[in-house]
């Protein structure tokens, strides 16, 4: 098995179907010989996609096609910086609308700089305060 590989017991029962979905996909070219593209067309997948998932299955077999989680899953992109500033802006009384907050992070992101946070970003934000 490869690096980074879970075992098919670790995974979700989510997961284990995502697997045997894109397995059902490959089989056509893994056990009577047909072509990888031929295999991706019949099942409406891109050839991209299909050489992808045979990779990982080569790799890591049946584990290697599960939907891996992300290392990164609830964390955020941006700095802390501009957490603690939505949330700070987030604690005035009155309480201001997530929309009127977005609009201050836009203009102090422009004016430093920084990446600009979506309104969904905001708003999640402003919900975990």
């Amino acid at each position: 098995m490869g690096d980074g590989a879970a075992p098919l017991t670790g995974l979700s029962e989510t997961q284990r179907a995502e697997a045997m979905r894109r397995l059902l996909v490959l089989r056509p070219h893994l056990e009577d010989g047909a072509t990888l593209t031929a295999a991706a067309r019949s099942a409406g997948v891109s050839l991209r996609t299909a050489q992808r998932w045979l990779s990982l299955y080569r790799q890591d077999s049946l584990a290697g096609l599960a939907t891996k989680r992300r290392s990164d899953r609830g964390t955020r992109r941006f700095p802390t910086g501009v957490v603690d500033l939505v949330e700070g802006l987030a604690l005035r009384r009155p309480e201001p609308s997530t929309a009127w907050i977005h609009r201050q992070m836009v203009e102090v992101a422009h004016r430093e700089g920084w990446a600009v946070p979506s309104y969904s970003t905001v708003r999640s934000i402003v919900r975990g305060v």
